[in-house]
């Protein structure tokens, strides 16, 4: 499923692009697979688990994760990548210029302003879980699904989203554990909410 001779390409231009706009730190760099790719497409456990969007939106893409990898990598599902800072949404129109990314649309914008709704929202390190799942929701059709990428102090932050979960009438039905392939233990979870 993934085509390496194209992720290989994606690198590439990524590091490119990164030298002009700071997209990750430069200390991420020599683990953009480990850190930003691979940790991108966890999102398999939750395709292979739940279900295959036909539409995602990716709020707070930043330098384009998870949107990017998950467009490359499935190109059946047409990926929204919604961020407010211009040279980071210029970064990935490059990108998806210079790879040919056909199912790869950008928006420059506060996602309060997007009016259309979801199959999969998706947010990795944006802002806790309380404050997203208010953006986020409101995105997400009704038996969709929101998907927030956290680390594993996720705990305190669901307890503290629990009133904003009642009022879009979501649950949080799985949170899927998965570890980076660093040398160090680093434990990265998807926590799967359900509207």
């Amino acid at each position: 499923m993934i085509n390496k001779e194209l992720f290989d390409k994606y690198t590439k231009i990524f590091l490119a692009e990164n030298s002009k706009v700071n997209l990750i730190s430069k200390n991420d760099e020599k683990f953009l697979w480990e850190k930003h790719i691979y940790d991108s497409l966890a999102l398999k456990l939750f395709f292979d688990k739940y279900a295959m969007p036909s539409n995602m939106l990716d709020i707070g893409t930043g330098g384009g994760f998870p949107s990017v990898p998950v467009a490359i990598a499935y190109p059946n599902i047409k990926v929204t990548a919604l961020d407010s800072i211009g040279k980071k949404i210029r970064a990935i129109e490059t990108i998806k210029n210079k790879l040919n990314i056909q199912n790869l649309n950008t928006i420059c914008d506060r996602v309060e302003n997007i009016n259309e709704k979801y199959d999969l929202v998706t947010a990795r390190a944006v802002a806790s879980l309380e404050k997203i799942c208010n953006l986020a929701l409101s995105k997400v059709k009704n038996g969709g699904y929101f998907v927030a990428f956290k680390s594993k102090k996720y705990q305190e932050e669901i307890d503290k989203s629990q009133n904003i979960l009642k009022k879009y009438n979501a649950k949080i039905i799985d949170i899927i554990e998965y570890k980076l392939p660093l040398n160090e233990e680093i434990e990265r979870n998807l926590i799967i909410i359900k509207k």
